[in-house]
């Protein structure tokens, strides 16, 4: 394994930070995105680029792009490319494939940084140079009002405020953050993630997820630590649709399906046989509590049936990925 200080090094007559937006048909969210990112400030001593990952997008994104680059006239770079493979797991390996730098932030075409965003970022990484990867604290910019007891589900939704400390990802804790203005460090995933990784993303049809998790959890094996800097914040614009009933439940059930793929990665293969069985017991006990505790709300409560839906696809999620292939990968 080559030595992390002298891989850095291999970077440091080139891009400092590069911050890579994956999307899929984003025409109507990128503009809001790449105009925040032309107002960051105090990174006069920081050589960073935007590199937009088109994933396999069917709208005017690539037009959008090239009207912003005909326009262009920042010291930072605006780059394009197209993925074809559609998956969120496919468009950040090309990210990482693209990325002139040692460390890639991410930001999805609906996450709208602070104005500071990349210099705290970019500060970040020096000061914790085993940190593999790091997130940021994301505020929900909502549409509408949540539903009643919206709270009990929406870090689901990739709304992350934990304090306004640092906070270092203990790996017993089994506690991860979303990919939503995740920072990571590119020879943490060269070393740690597989080539043909089991989850790969939502897509037309499949609304499986878990990706970001699978690749967070191989980044953690690899023993790189993991982040929380509540300095980058970013506001994760939500629309109304996604707080609706017909987005939420097969939401939930995408995150359950996948659960049996990021429970494991750090367990051993002898210890997996009693993993699954422990599991499989705490799933039905929270499935029978939750039963209990709310009986017919779980049919006719929001957020009661979102819970539901995650315990009963997480308690058939290895049987699930077996059936359907997945272990194959």
């Amino acid at each position: 394994m080559e030595n992390k200080t002298s891989f850095q090094n291999k970077f440091d007559n080139k891009t400092d930070f590069t911050i890579a937006i994956p999307t899929y048909n984003g025409e109507s969210r990128l503009p809001g995105l790449l105009d925040k990112l032309k107002q960051q400030i105090n990174t006069e001593d920081i050589n960073w680029e935007i590199v937009v990952i088109d994933n396999n997008s069917n709208d005017n994104t690539a037009k959008i792009v090239q009207d912003y680059q005909k326009n262009w006239q920042y010291n930072f770079p605006l780059k394009y490319c197209f993925e074809p493979k559609q998956g969120a797991a496919y468009a950040r390996k090309r990210a990482i494939d693209e990325a002139n730098s040692e460390l890639i932030g991410f930001l999805d075409d609906d996450n709208y940084p602070v104005s500071n965003w990349v210099e705290k970022a970019h500060n970040f990484a020096k000061i914790h140079p085993q940190a593999g990867a790091f997130a940021s604290q994301i505020h929900p910019d909502w549409e509408i009002e949540p539903p009643e007891n919206f709270q009990r589900i929406a870090p689901f939704l990739a709304i992350t405020e934990r304090g306004n400390l640092p906070l270092f990802y203990e790996p017993k804790t089994k506690l991860l953050p979303p990919s939503a203005g995740l920072v990571v460090r590119r020879q943490a995933c060269l070393e740690s993630i597989p080539e043909k990784p089991i989850l790969t993303g939502r897509v037309t049809g499949n609304m499986l997820t878990g990706e970001d998790l699978e690749m967070l959890s191989y980044i953690q094996k690899a023993n790189w630590e993991i982040w929380y800097n509540p300095e980058m914040e970013i506001y994760h614009k939500i629309p109304k649709w996604r707080l609706q009933k017909e987005y939420l439940l097969p939401f939930f059930r995408g995150i359950g399906l996948s659960r049996y793929v990021t429970r494991t990665i750090n367990i051993q293969p002898w210890v997996k046989p009693l993993a699954f069985t422990a599991y499989m017991l705490n799933d039905f006990k929270k499935i029978l509590l939750h039963l209990c505790k709310h009986r017919f709300k779980v049919k006719t409560e929001l957020v009661a049936a979102c819970e539901m839906q995650l315990f009963v696809s997480s308690f058939v999620s290895p049987f699930y990925l077996w059936k359907n292939g997945y272990f194959n990968k």
